[in-house]
């Protein structure tokens, strides 16, 4: 069921991948098509607050915070696994793989490949920091508005 917690949740991360995402950019390899990263991105922050946050709303501003950097966290994982997936099946096409248990395996060395770019100062900062803010307003939200 909507509620104004979920949307905020849903906002504020879909704000913060986009910005995690603008900040992961420089740390990508020389040559890398950006394309709409940043925007598919806070499409992927956008569900995953409206979900994941957005019913976690409740207990109170420290498990809010907690559960914030669960959802940059879980952010993370599907922003991972999905460019992964797009990758492999670029790879694919390519004819790269030698068949379709080569092709699975391929998405998490992938996860894994970029992943390890992600590993920056930066950009986690902005993961933690955002997700602690997102939870907060969130439960803030909840609270003002139930």
């Amino acid at each position: 069921m909507p509620t104004a917690a979920k949307l905020l949740a849903a906002v504020a991360f879909a704000i913060v991948a986009f910005v995690a995402a603008a900040t992961y950019v420089p740390h990508m390899p020389e040559g890398s098509q950006i394309g709409l990263f940043r925007e598919i991105t806070a499409g992927i922050g956008f569900a995953v607050g409206w979900f994941v946050m957005g019913g976690l709303v409740g207990p109170g501003y420290a498990e809010a915070a907690a559960s914030g950097v669960r959802t940059s966290v879980t952010l993370v994982f599907f922003a991972l696994l999905g460019f992964s997936i797009h990758q492999m099946v670029k790879k694919s096409y390519k004819m790269l793989y030698d068949g379709p248990m080569e092709a699975v395996l391929g998405v998490f060395e992938i996860m894994l490949d970029y992943g390890r770019l992600m590993l920056q100062p930066d950009v986690l900062g902005v993961l933690a920091v955002g997700g602690i803010l997102g939870g907060l307003v969130a439960e803030w939200a909840g609270r003002r508005w139930s």
